[in-house]
């Protein structure tokens, strides 16, 4: 069932699209820019560096237990009045997180900004998706693409020239302007679909949204801070496990047994969208992971200023943007999905281990360039395919469930790909150590030579013979560290690249479906 009356044509659609693709960027920038502001914070809401973390880990909360409700919401007040109140509720609390006196009011107030924002991210795909007619649909999903994957670019330079030039509050207050213009446009523009029935309150699924927050919510926290805390040593994480664990099971089983589910666990039995599903999840897996080790590793190990890494991911969304309307054409030609998809696969794969490649103690900035041309294009062949995939055999109010799946499983992905990934370099940089430390021998020469050496040097720069010695093996522990963490982040880049390499022979098997002619049995579903 496709509602005619939602699709736009002209000026209307336009202007529909411009808002829609503000809000989706509004969402994405403001889960990254804050990541070159934390030394700041911590700094001036005199913070420790773990809880400087919340505020990313506050604002994924609120992120991902809202997702899924998404639809559901859209259903009970009006997409245009949800997506209106999610920018509003947005909006202010950026304005009161500019505002914050301590760590934790800033925690709180992310918290409800990540839940106002959540739902600009799925609903604004709706709503682009429901604005193109059926035949265009690709081409929408390819503008809505260009916003996602350009956002978390966006994020680290433009936070690292705010940063650098006012203060850190101000990467919340940019959010204000925008914020009240796509409220207006929305309230003027966007229409709400037909098929919407309200529910009073005794139907709404109480327990359902109790259940979802309480096991997304811990998991999101499990992965967070599972690092920090030395995951299950940690009494907290392991009773959030229990949570999570228990609070899956009961939640599906809520879920297929409500007369009124909250979440729609039926629209799974698509074949495309499971399979989309889990592409989502790795996409999330590869796009936040790769976005997230590439400034760590220009930051720490090169040392350089948080502008000149965002600075560096730019010609890389850049090469995903030019190619974001070739693939839309592409797919509206009629080239099948799966190969795009495989493709794109490839492509990541040449570009981890172009990574595992090039990283060295003291990479120059040239090196980087090809490389991340070749992120970018990957990126632009795995994004649109797997949407488009995900949601090409879904009709009417199926969409926007679809959507909320692949748009959480993606957000869930990034964090599975976070925390796996500062976890790993952590255990093999200490495991690199161990071996390079076993070959450093006191009595080997070469060892005695260069100690002897950097002693001298500190000695003519006037310190004394001992403190010089003492110097002289910090600067060589310093190297052996710096060397191990280094080969833990090539080995993050190879593992990345195989990862993507072994899901290609899975993508190649989606069965292809045609989604003009087929009718989806809903006898099947109670």
């Amino acid at each position: 069932m496709q509602d005619d009356s939602l699709v736009e044509y002209g000026f209307r659609r336009v202007i529909v699209t411009i808002t829609a693709i503000v809000c989706a960027l509004l969402e994405i920038v403001d889960s990254t820019i804050v990541n070159v502001a934390l030394n700041e914070m911590k700094g001036n809401l005199g913070a420790t560096l773990s809880e400087v973390g919340w505020v990313i880990t506050a604002y994924a909360i609120g992120n991902v237990i809202i997702v899924p409700m998404t639809s559901w919401l859209s259903q009970q007040f009006g997409r245009r009045n949800y997506f209106a109140a999610s920018i509003i509720i947005f909006t202010v609390f950026s304005f009161l997180c500019g505002n914050a006196t301590n760590i934790w009011e800033l925690v709180f107030f992310r918290l409800m900004q990540g839940i106002g924002g959540g739902a600009l991210l799925v609903t604004s795909q709706t709503i682009i998706t429901e604005s193109y007619p059926v035949e265009k649909r690709s081409m929408a999903q390819a503008i809505y693409g260009l916003g996602v994957i350009i956002g978390p670019t966006l994020g680290p330079p433009l936070g690292g020239y705010i940063v650098d030039n006012y203060s850190w509050p101000f990467i919340f207050y940019i959010n204000i302007p925008l914020g009240i213009i796509a409220t207006l446009l929305t309230l003027q523009f966007v229409k709400s679909p037909r098929y919407a029935e309200k529910r009073s309150a005794s139907d709404v699924d109480w327990l359902g949204i109790a259940l979802l927050a309480a096991f997304v919510g811990s998991l999101q926290y499990i992965l967070e801070r599972g690092h920090e805390d030395d995951w299950f040593d940690s009494k907290a994480i392991v009773v959030l496990t229990i949570t999570a664990v228990v609070g899956f099971l009961l939640f599906i089983w809520r879920e297929l047994t409500f007369k009124y589910p909250i979440v729609e666990l039926r629209v799974l039995k698509n074949g495309n969208l499971r399979i989309g599903t889990v592409m989502s999840f790795i996409l999330g897996f590869g796009l936040y992971g790769s976005t997230f080790i590439v400034p760590l590793y220009t930051q720490s190990i090169l040392g350089w200023t948080a502008l000149q890494s965002g600075a560096l991911m730019i010609p890389a969304a850049l090469t995903t943007a030019f190619m974001m309307p070739i693939i839309g054409k592409l797919l509206t030609k009629g080239v099948k999905q799966q190969l795009l998809v495989a493709l794109g696969l490839l492509i990541f794969f040449i570009y981890s281990f172009w990574g595992y490649k090039i990283i060295t103690p003291d990479t120059g900035k040239d090196a980087f360039f090809w490389m991340l041309i070749v992120r970018g294009m990957g990126l632009g062949l795995l994004f649109i395919p797997i949407t488009s995939l995900s949601l090409s055999t879904l009709k009417g109010p199926e969409i926007g469930q679809g959507a909320a799946f692949t748009g959480m499983m993606r957000q869930l992905g990034g964090s599975f790909g976070i925390a796996a990934i500062t976890t790993f370099i952590s255990n093999r940089s200490q495991l690199y150590r161990s071996n390079l430390v076993a070959h450093l021998d006191v009595n080997d020469l070469d060892v005695q030579q260069r100690i002897a050496g950097l002693k001298a040097s500190f000695m003519a720069k006037g310190m004394s013979a001992d403190k010089a010695l003492q110097s002289a093996y910090k600067i060589l522990d310093y190297g052996v560290t710096k060397q191990a963490t280094v080969l833990s982040y090539m080995d993050v880049f190879l593992y990345l690249g195989l990862m993507f390499l072994i899901c290609i022979p899975f993508v190649l098997f989606v069965r292809e479906r045609k989604g003009k002619g087929e009718k989806i049995d809903l006898s099947s579903v109670h």
